[in-house]
């Protein structure tokens, strides 16, 4: 009797072995469905860095998705960093997954011969003892007519064996259980096989293209969003700390694929030296850099860095400056026309910040205030290359209240303060001439902002805060133009 149940003990602890790695490794497979991929945004050329998310290997997002009143797909989407390809390590993952499933398969095969070679045996024991239990009872009925001896003797084996009878109902059960995991470990392994045939077959180069691809189609899909509407601002993201308490510092939204540099100027007047960070992680891990020395000093912190040229206004003037990098010389200059200037009409900070140059989507724009407008903010879109008004717009809100302000798809945004509580309250939209009161959380993590500029490759917000250079992520709200889908 010993036997068979150390036998059936063996078994037992061999299911339950199976069955806790049944529990801890299948809840795994769920995380090879959740690699994301990303894209740059459309429009505007491809780049390694994106935003520096609090996780850089951020992908795609979709905020919000709905319909309008004429049921157009309404969706938000921001499109952060592009990652490295890490298909690698989910393909070896899975192979080596793969391979202990089948190593599994075949020790549970291995475990049903034994099993079923048992079954055998019990079921041909199981038919034993009951026709010795139907025999004893005859015997029992006719005690009289045997010797007492060999009734005893029967009586004491009946009772020896009849506890192994329930054990022998629970062992077939388990049989059964044995072959329920054997089938359920093939079907994993088919699956896993055609996992492997999808995406464990090609090896990097062949991964990356399938990748790439995928931008690709990701970037036209982009291109088919209209402008959109701010609706949100993400919590800061500290990317250094250093410089005085002003100062201003941008990536190019137009510079070439792979072009990552990151352009940095302290301070809010009587200086002339920007410096060039080779990308976005030399500026976060060094001090490496390149000094450009501009041929007039700057006036506050409306600096900005345009397809390989910065702009930015000559101190103690109302002329904007265009300074070519490439050919460290000045490649045009014009009077900004009216426009205040050497603390007229400053932002309420103060620091020299009467005219803020900065680009969005549609181009180059200068933000300050005239006499002829009372002091209140007036809009010119620039161009570029000449520096000539293409058009302005005059708005109602006073120069001197705003603490700081930002275009995004020709709209402008304004705060309501540099320091303490912080929010975007006032729009004015250039598209259609109107104005509105808004109310959109920023927060002001180190109390006092000095510069706030978007870029518009990245959908990110460049911040000056008191000697800190911060990064905001903007959710926007766009419509899909119908006619294009």
């Amino acid at each position: 009797m010993s036997v068979p149940l150390l036998k059936i003990g063996v078994v037992l602890s061999t299911m339950a072995m199976i069955t806790n790695w049944m529990s801890q490794t299948l809840p795994s497979l769920v995380g090879l469905n959740t690699t994301k991929l990303t894209a740059a945004q459309g429009g505007y050329p491809d780049r390694s860095t994106g935003v520096l998310p609090a996780n850089p290997e951020e992908s795609w997002q979709v905020y919000s998705s709905a319909q309008d009143s004429e049921g157009r797909c309404v969706c938000t989407v921001v499109a952060p960093q592009q990652s490295m390809c890490s298909r690698d390590a989910r393909t070896k993952q899975l192979r080596q997954l793969l391979e202990k499933v089948q190593n599994m398969t075949q020790s549970i095969q291995v475990l049903d011969q034994r099993t079923q070679r048992d079954l055998q045996y019990v079921e041909k024991m199981e038919v034993q003892l009951r026709g010795l239990e139907t025999k004893f009872r005859q015997v029992e009925e006719n005690h009289k007519q045997n010797i007492a001896k060999q009734y005893k003797a029967i009586k004491a084996k009946m009772e020896e064996l009849r506890p192994l009878i329930p054990v022998l109902e629970e062992y077939k059960a388990d049989a059964k259980l044995v072959l329920q995991f054997k089938e359920e470990v093939q079907n994993l392994t088919s699956v896993l096989s055609e996992l492997q045939e999808e995406m464990g077959a090609y090896d990097y180069e062949e991964l990356h293209n399938r990748v790439s691809n995928l931008e690709e189609r990701l970037r036209a899909c982009m291109q088919k969003l209209a402008c959109g509407k701010l609706t949100g601002i993400s919590d800061p993201i500290t990317i250094k700390t250093s410089g005085s308490r002003f100062g201003s510092w941008m990536t190019d939204p137009l510079a070439p694929e792979g072009d990552t540099r990151v352009w940095y100027m302290d301070g809010y007047h009587n200086n002339r030296f920007v410096r060039e960070y080779r990308s976005m992680q030399d500026f976060m891990t060094s001090d490496n850099f390149t000094s450009h020395r501009l041929p007039h000093p700057w006036s506050g912190t409306g600096q900005v860095v345009y397809n390989g040229s910065i702009y930015f206004n000559k101190f103690q003037s109302h002329v904007i400056i265009k300074f070519d990098f490439r050919t460290s010389s000045i490649s045009k200059s014009r009077q900004l026309d009216y426009a205040g200037f050497n603390n007229a009409y400053h932002y309420a900070w103060g620091g020299h910040s009467d005219i803020d140059l900065m680009v969005d989507e549609g181009g180059l724009w200068a933000v300050y205030a005239t006499n002829q407008n009372a002091g209140n903010i007036v809009i010119s879109k620039l161009n570029p290359n000449t520096l000539q008004i293409i058009k302005s717009w005059t708005t109602n809100h006073p120069k001197r209240s705003a603490g700081e302000s930002f275009m995004i798809c020709g709209t402008l945004y304004v705060t309501n303060g540099y320091s303490g509580g912080t929010k975007v309250y006032y729009a004015y939209s250039t598209n259609s001439s109107t104005y509105e009161y808004i109310d959109i959380a920023f927060q002001n993590k180190y109390s006092h902002i000095s510069m706030l500029d978007y870029n518009p490759r990245d959908r990110a917000l460049y911040a000056w805060n008191n000697g800190h250079q911060v990064l905001y992520n903007v959710t926007l709200f766009h419509v899909i133009r119908s006619e294009e889908l």
